[in-house]
């Protein structure tokens, strides 16, 4: 099985990278299952039902959240309806949806998705992720009941979701960070099985200040005031990820990092 994970979309212009190449994508590249971080993917803030809508329509199998899970307020009652999008799963226990899925692909193979929050410099108090994924995944057993598992650790710290990561090693399939938007160079197979990744970085312009148009936040870095909201910077995206190929027993047999089109990209692909 041969998935692609592509980290947090950042406004429009990310959107629109993902709705006009993710079909070439997994043509070219023989991908079996894709799955999107989107929670900055509506005006940099959230994700509206509409454009997830677009998203699952233009061919992405499953959205993953984050800390701004519910910027967008529709998405409370969206999510109860739309089994193929994933909140944290250590969000509160009053928060609607799920923060884990399992999805049955078209070859009947199963794959468990599931997304925890970081609470390493995390304006939010959040439950303890370990636990809580942990407690999940005494569901589930790899080349078992399940034949891939993928955890979106959506978190500041790289030492966190580093510690993530060599926990879970040999328990799931891919573990990859989300949230910081840069990605890091440590793409790798950890000892046990497990891709990973510290950060996949963001689907989204890359000449920006982490997917923002770049004047408002140099501005508040060097005089320390705010003068207008931060807004997505709208040249053309990178969509920026990764790839793992699972062998049978639900292990990762080669990983490598995805850049296509941008500033970023280095596959050549065109």
């Amino acid at each position: 099985m041969r998935i692609l994970f592509l980290g947090d979309i950042v406004g429009r212009t990310g959107r629109q990278a993902i709705l006009v190449n993710i079909e070439t994508v997994r043509n070219k590249l023989d991908i079996d299952f894709i799955i999107v971080n989107a929670e900055n993917a509506t005006s940099g803030a959230g994700l509206s039902s509409n454009h997830a809508t677009e998203l699952l329509r233009a061919g992405v199998d499953c959205i993953t959240l984050g800390d701004h899970a519910f910027d967008q307020q529709e998405m409370m009652e969206y999510i109860e309806k739309e089994p193929r999008i994933v909140r944290p799963l250590n969000y509160s226990k009053s928060a609607p949806g799920s923060g884990a899925r399992l999805i049955n692909l078209h070859n009947g193979k199963k794959i468990l998705i599931a997304q925890v929050l970081g609470q390493v410099f995390m304006k939010r108090p959040f439950s303890d992720p370990f636990e809580a994924l942990d407690f999940e995944l005494r569901k589930y057993n790899l080349n078992g009941n399940v034949n891939a598992i993928f955890v979106d650790a959506h978190a500041e710290a790289t030492s966190e979701k580093n510690a993530l990561g060599q926990h879970f090693d040999g328990r799931v399939s891919m573990v990859v960070g989300t949230h910081t938007h840069v990605p890091t160079s440590d793409t790798r197979i950890l000892p046990k099985g497990t891709a990973y990744q510290t950060d996949a970085g963001m689907c989204g312009d890359y000449q920006s200040v982490i997917g923002m148009d770049k004047i408002e936040p140099i501005r508040r870095f060097r005089t320390g005031m705010t003068k207008e909201r931060f807004k997505p910077a709208c040249g053309e995206a990178t969509l920026s990820g990764l790839i793992a190929d699972i062998g049978s027993d639900g292990l990762a047999e080669k990983t490598m990092p995805f850049r296509y089109k941008g500033l970023l990209n280095q596959q050549g692909m065109d």
